[in-house]
């Protein structure tokens, strides 16, 4: 029978009540919003402890009635079941302490760029599409195209996906970064080994709650057709939006949407929440410069190595987290690179 680990941190609901009770007395502070920035990461942080506090009693309630039934029935294959999905709940669950940041509870916004060497790296692009759309889909979050330029020959350009679910960007933000394919090229006749390159970007798909002010004259906003496969449904409009935010020199794309007012709503928002994580990088440069480092993607200075030839081996190389099962990491499981990096993070503050 699964027992929950030791008390302490998230399995310690006591603290956790401690931890509420306190954040609602600062709450309670009529001075509070004399620092709206302050105010609001308080009441998110509040927010999530109170989550946290939930679920861990949710939990306890399940394995209490858990145990009954298996005292009852032990041989019990729906009971066995239940058993361990109830572990693996708590195993992901025990991790929830490590999303400190504000913006953590946010869903996210994934980039993926191919890197120079044409077909290659599209094709690799392509891959690591897949990758996160199955971790998408192994945690239950929606997995929404945004924007997408196909490949010359094969693969993709480029791909912006928008990722809804709780703590979507605090799993994702730790993916920014050159991401590094060894293999046997599939496009070489002659079985060459090819090495590939692509690059990540996310960040947190923010909420009305967020105040960002945007200029209209700082930007600049064009419209063309939308690409896609032709048919009966390609668009014959120029409603696919690109804006420009001149001062940063952020470009934002979306043309998945069913109108042009659509698309520039939808581009609108990744330009708010581009703009909060630049604001949130530049803070973490002044508050911690090995964390700021993290975010920067830099051609040459790959964050992972994906190695198919000649042997089977993905490494990450900020942690040094390595899995031999290449074909399990390219089908999404990318739990424990993630984990590594989050528990480093922590480390470091």
């Amino acid at each position: 029978m699964t027992t929950f680990p030791p008390s302490g941190g998230f399995f310690d609901p006591d603290n956790l009540e401690q931890q509420v009770a306190e954040l609602t007395e600062q709450s309670n502070n009529p001075d509070l919003w004399d620092n709206p920035d302050n105010a609001r990461a308080l009441l998110q942080k509040k927010s999530n402890l109170e989550k946290s506090l939930n679920n861990l009693r949710e939990m306890e309630s399940e394995y209490k009635n858990l145990s009954e039934l298996y005292e009852i029935a032990p041989d019990d294959a729906d009971v066995g079941a239940a058993i361990q999905k109830l572990a693996d709940t708590a195993h992901r669950a025990k991790f929830i302490t490590l999303f400190s940041d504000p913006a953590d509870n946010n869903g996210a916004f994934l980039f993926i760029q191919a890197g120079a060497g044409g077909t290659e790296a599209q094709d690799w692009a392509q891959m690591l599409a897949r990758m996160y759309a199955r971790w998408a889909e192994r945690h239950g979050f929606t997995c929404e195209v945004v924007e997408e330029h196909a490949g010359d020959t094969a693969g993709i350009k480029n791909i912006t996906y928008r990722i809804s679910g709780e703590r979507a960007f605090g799993w994702l933000k730790n993916e920014i970064g050159v991401h590094r394919l060894v293999r046997i090229s599939p496009f070489n006749a002659n079985g060459k080994r090819q090495t590939s390159f692509a690059s990540v970007d996310v960040w947190p798909d923010i909420d009305d709650s967020i105040e960002i002010e945007i200029n209209d004259k700082d930007l600049r906003i064009d419209t063309y057709r939308s690409s896609g496969a032709g048919g009966q449904h390609v668009n014959k409009t120029d409603s696919a939006v690109r804006i420009t935010h001149i001062p940063t020199g952020v470009v934002v794309t979306c043309q998945n949407e069913r109108s042009q007012i659509q698309n520039k709503e939808m581009a609108m928002k990744m330009l708010r929440s581009r703009l909060y994580e630049l604001e949130r990088q530049k803070r973490a440069e002044i508050e911690n410069a090995a964390l700021a480092q993290q975010k920067k993607i830099e051609w040459g200075s790959q964050i992972r190595n994906y190695v198919l030839y000649p042997y089977q081996l993905v490494k990450d190389v900020r942690t040094g987290v390595e899995k031999t099962d290449s074909d399990a990491v390219l089908d999404g499981d990318l739990d424990d690179f993630m984990i590594a990096c989050l528990q480093r993070d922590q480390t470091r503050k």
